[in-house]
């Protein structure tokens, strides 16, 4: 039991100490950094999310830029025993305006486990209304979104993207590239107030 509680304490500790990309998704009440200097981070960040997608899924460079809008999140998150939970930040970008809209989003898993895990997420929309409720009123994958990757362009699906919704495309990257399974259940996602 001793060697158990050293293991997770040494995965708090270490994920304590990462900070990038850890620090963008570290909970937003806890980066006391200048707004600017998150914003700037969370920008940058955006860029290589979308260059991974781009480089694991080359289509997706069209889908991503004749949507509406897409939004891009990277999440670090942490298991121990029977309770863990991630948090990432990211930015909603209007194609057509070009506004940015910081946002957070929280996640929450039961079951027993341990480990550490980092994956990064773009979200398209095809449609004004459900980017602008995803912006303002936020959005919620519950417990039964569990559905494989579409394999290719057949009936308007994205090839590796999980449709969410109608008009709505989630891609998972994780470091081993474009993930085939949506394993972001339970999670949040929600308009950063400090930073808009």
């Amino acid at each position: 039991m001793k060697k158990i509680k050293a293991i997770a304490l040494g995965i708090v500790v270490a994920s304590l100490s990462f900070q990038t990309p850890a620090a963008l998704a570290r909970p937003a009440f806890l980066d006391r950094r200048a707004p600017e200097k998150q914003q700037h981070d969370i920008l940058e960040r955006s860029q290589q999310v979308l260059a991974a997608l781009y480089k694991h899924q080359p289509a997706a460079k069209s889908k991503v830029e004749s949507a509406y809008g897409y939004a891009t999140f990277s999440n670090f998150g942490m298991k121990l025993f029977f309770a863990g939970g991630g948090s990432g930040r990211g930015v909603a970008v209007d194609n057509k305006t070009q506004q940015k809209t910081f946002m957070n989003m929280a996640e929450v898993q039961a079951g027993l486990g341990l480990g550490v895990k980092k994956f990064m997420l773009v979200w398209v929309f095809e449609n004004e209304h459900n980017f602008q409720k995803f912006v303002n009123s936020g959005w919620a994958i519950g417990g039964q979104a569990s559905a494989a990757a579409k394999a290719g362009e057949k009936g308007g699906s994205a090839q590796g993207a999980v449709a969410v919704a109608s008009g709505v495309w989630l891609y998972q990257l994780t470091d081993a590239g474009l993930a085939l399974e949506l394993t972001v259940k339970g999670t949040k996602y929600y308009k950063d107030n400090d930073l808009n």
